[in-house]
C-alpha cells in the first residue's frame, strides 16, 4: 500500500508509526514530513497547504490514499480538490471542516441537533460581547471563532478579564482573522475528555478516550498551549459513557451535517466536558488531535487494521459495522517544548536523545536536521515522548524519566501528565 501523509508534526509522526506497525511493507510519502517521519518513509519538500503541488504528486505516484494530518489543508479545501480528480483522501470537505474552523457554525449546528453543549452568544462587536458576559455570568470563556492553533480560548474570572480578552480579540486583533468573531460561552464544571472517532458520514468508530493537558505548567498553571501532553485510556471513559458519547454527540452531529448537505468523513474529534448532567461538547476538531494521537495510537487495539479503516473512508465507502475498538495497556505522552513557548519559542537549539530509551517512543514535532546532520529545535512543541505499559503508573513514570533524559537548552515539560488519573486511583484506594 502507498500512502501520502500530509503534515510534518508529532501527530503525523504518530500516524506514520502506526501505519508502519500495522503494515511493515507500507510505503509512506510525507509532505513535508520531519526527521522522525524520514525514518519510516520518504519526505518531500511540499508544504501541507500547497494543494496544487500535492495534487501533482498524487497524479504522478498514484497513492492508494492520502491521509491529511493538520487542519490547515482541510480548511483550504484539499479534500474537495482531490475528490474532484477521484483520488481517495481521508478527511472532510472544506464545508464540513467548518465544524472546527468556525466555532460559531459548530455551536449553531449543535443547537439545531440538540447536542449537549454550553450556552454561548456569538459577537463581532465588543459591546455585544461584553453584554453577553453579564448575561451568562462569571466565570466565563471567551473563544476566537476561527482557527487559532489551539490557543484562542481564555477563561475569565472577572468582568475586567473578560473585557480585556474581548478587546484583545475584536479590537487588538490578537488572533487575526480567527478572532474577528468571538463566542462568549458559559463555563462548564467537570473533567475534560478527548474522543477521536473515525467517521464515514453516518457511522463512527471511537478510539481510546484520552485527556489532554493544555496549561504550560504543572498543576494546570500558566498559559494555554496547543497541548503539553496526554494520556490514555482515561478511567472516566467507561463503556457506558462512551456509548452515551456516540448516541448523544457523534451520531446526531453527523446526521445534522448530512442534513445540511455536508456529510463528514474523516476523523471527528470531540473535546468533551464530563459534567454532572453527562458529557457536553467543548469543541469539535475535524482531524486527529495533537498530542492525543501520540497517546492513543500506540495502544489503540482494533479488530480491523488501522490503514484499512482509513482507506475505506478515503474511498467513500462505509465502515464495517462490527469493528471492535479498545485499549492495549496504558500510554502517557509528555511534550517537550522549546524555551519561550507558547508566546515566542526559540529555535535552533541542538537536541540530544539518548540511544537507550528502550521501547519509549519519541515522536518528532518541531525538529529539523542541519546540513551537518545535527538535530535542532524548529518549533514550539519539539518532541512528544510516549511510554506504554500494562499499568498507568509505569507508563507515567517511564514517560517522565525519558523526558528528563532528553536534552536541549530551555526545554520545558510537565512532569505531572495524568495527574487526575493519579488522584482518581488514590480516591479509589
Amino acid at each position: 500500500m502507498k500512502v501520502l501523509l500530509v503534515g510534518g508534526g508529532g501527530r503525523e509522526h504518530a500516524l506514520a508509526w502506526r501505519l508502519a506497525q500495522d503494515d511493515p511493507g507500507i510505503r509512506i510519502t510525507a509532505a513535508p514530513g520531519n526527521p522522525g517521519i524520514a525514518q519510516l518513509g520518504e519526505c518531500v519538500a511540499i508544504n501541507g497547504t500547497d494543494i496544487d503541488a500535492l495534487l501533482a504528486l498524487a497524479r504522478e505516484r498514484r497513492f492508494d490514499f492520502t491521509l491529511v494530518g493538520p487542519e490547515a489543508p482541510l480548511a483550504a479545501g484539499i479534500v474537495d480538490r482531490f475528490r474532484a480528480d477521484r483520488y481517495p483522501i481521508f478527511g472532510p470537505t472544506k464545508a464540513a471542516a467548518a465544524i472546527e474552523t468556525s466555532k460559531a457554525f459548530a455551536k449553531q449546528l449543535m443547537r439545531e441537533a440538540s447536542v449537549p453543549t454550553a450556552r454561548a452568544i456569538m459577537a463581532t462587536e465588543p459591546r455585544r460581547a461584553k453584554d453577553a458576559v453579564r448575561a451568562l455570568g462569571l466565570p466565563i470563556v471567551i473563544k476566537a471563532s476561527g482557527l487559532a492553533a489551539g490557543k484562542g480560548v481564555i477563561i475569565c474570572e472577572t468582568q475586567e478579564e473578560a473585557d480585556r480578552a474581548i478587546d484583545d480579540m475584536l479590537i487588538g486583533g490578537a488572533y487575526g482573522v480567527a478572532g474577528q468573531e468571538v463566542l462568549v460561552e458559559e463555563f462548564m464544571q467537570g473533567e475534560e475528555l478527548s474522543v477521536l472517532a473515525i467517521a464515514d458520514g453516518e457511522r463512527v468508530i471511537p478510539l481510546v478516550p484520552a485527556q489532554d493537558h493544555k496549561r504550560l505548567l504543572a498543576g494546570d498553571r500558566g498559559p494555554n498551549t496547543g497541548g503539553m501532553g496526554a494520556y490514555a485510556p482515561v478511567g472516566l471513559g467507561t463503556d457506558l459513557l462512551m456509548a452515551q458519547v456516540v448516541e448523544r454527540i457523534f451520531t446526531p452531529t453527523l446526521a445534522a451535517l448530512t442534513a445540511k448537505g455536508l456529510p463528514f468523513t474523516g476523523l471527528l474529534y470531540a473535546g468533551l466536558m464530563i459534567t454532572n448532567e453527562g458529557p457536553k461538547v467543548v469543541e469539535f476538531n475535524c482531524r486527529f488531535g495533537d498530542p492525543e494521537t501520540q497517546a492513543v495510537l500506540p495502544i489503540a487495539r482494533l479488530s480491523v487494521p488501522f490503514a484499512d479503516l482509513l482507506a475505506t473512508v478515503a474511498r467513500g465507502e462505509r465502515l464495517p459495522a462490527d469493528v471492535r475498538s479498545d485499549a492495549d495497556g496504558f500510554a502517557v505522552t509528555t511534550v517537550l517544548a522549546a524555551a519561550g513557548y507558547p508566546d515566542k519559542p526559540r529555535t535552533g537549539a541542538p537536541i540530544s536523545i539518548p540511544g537507550d530509551l528502550g521501547d519509549v517512543l519519541v515522536f518528532h514535532a518541531g525538529t529539523a536536521l542541519r546540513s551537518t546532520g545535527d538535530l535542532v529545535t524548529s518549533g514550539g512543541r519539539v518532541l512528544a515522548v510516549t511510554a506504554t505499559a500494562s499499568t498507568f503508573d509505569d507508563a507515567q513514570r517511564r514517560s517522565r524519566e525519558a523526558a528528563e533524559r532528553i536534552h536541549f537548552d530551555g526545554k520545558q515539560f510537565r512532569p505531572d501528565i495524568g495527574w487526575r488519573e493519579v488522584e482518581r486511583g488514590a480516591r479509589a484506594s
